[in-house]
């Protein structure tokens, strides 16, 4: 983990220029469009509304006893706002570096400096969505304490996404193929989650698939939070930092064997 250690404290000491970075890459991605930033946040709340209105009020569908909830629509939000913004890190983040090739061929920069730029660039755009969907249930448990914990859920999942956007940022420079393949992963992994139906829909002798998706166990944990106002299971948490820590242990591999040789891939 030493090449980790020695590029998170690089980073730290040019945590202003990512924070100008950052801002930038939010200003740029609606570069030019009347409504500016505003589009970030239309396509997740339409999206949402369409999910309510649909399968709640046209529809009325319902979940069986042993899900989290009853309504089909109030359920279906939980999972896929936190899962666009998981998409959103990951999916521009493998390809942060590649962007950046000219850039980093002409400047001594830290390459660790764009997947953490662009991640935080989500994670700017997601987090008040994500913060307006915890007021929007918190008070369907009279804001129970187990609420609180939504907090250190998020910072998990934003931790988990930035070393998942740093490890395949740099696979996509030694093999372009990496692209396509992420995002063929994050289209299907909505179907491998729990995001569209409850775990126990899925056969219980396959449901080690959905552990295998990052994503399951900060979904898990909001549905318990948001949904029954209950305090996520132990495996939730065991889960997401066994995941944190493979990240982690993978990037610092890869880190220390690429470093010399990752601008003349870009």
């Amino acid at each position: 983990m030493t090449a980790l250690f020695q590029e998170l404290a690089q980073l730290w000491r040019l945590r202003a220029l990512l924070r100008v970075l950052t801002r930038r890459e939010v200003h740029a991605r609606y570069q030019g469009s009347a409504a500016g930033v505003a589009w970030a946040y239309v396509q997740p709340l339409l999206t949402v509304a369409a999910y309510y209105l649909v399968f709640d009020i046209v529809f009325g569908m319902r979940l069986g006893d042993k899900a989290p909830t009853g309504r089909v629509g109030t359920y279906l939000i939980v999972g896929s706002l936190p899962w666009m913004a998981f998409c959103d890190a990951v999916g521009r983040g493998t390809s942060s570096l590649l962007d950046a090739g000219g850039l980093l061929q002409k400047n001594a920069l830290p390459p660790a400096l764009f997947p953490l730029r662009t991640v935080a660039a989500s994670a700017v755009v997601y987090g008040p969505l994500l913060l307006l969907l915890v007021l929007a249930y918190a008070p369907l448990h009279h804001f129970a304490l187990a609420v609180v914990a939504v907090l250190p859920l998020l910072l998990l999942m934003l931790l988990m996404a930035v070393l998942l956007a740093w490890l395949l940022a740099i696979m996509a420079a030694a093999l372009r193929d990496v692209v396509q393949v992420v995002g063929f992963g994050l289209a299907i992994g909505i179907f491998l989650s729990p995001v569209l139906f409850p775990i126990t829909l899925f056969p219980a002798a396959w449901r080690w698939v959905l552990w295998c998706n990052p994503m399951t166990p900060v979904v898990l944990g909001l549905q318990s939070l948001l949904l029954q106002g209950a305090w996520p299971p132990a495996a939730v948490w065991v889960a997401l930092l066994a995941w944190i820590a493979v990240l982690a242990g993978a990037l610092s591999l890869l880190v220390a064997r690429s470093r010399e040789q990752l601008v003349d891939w870009l």
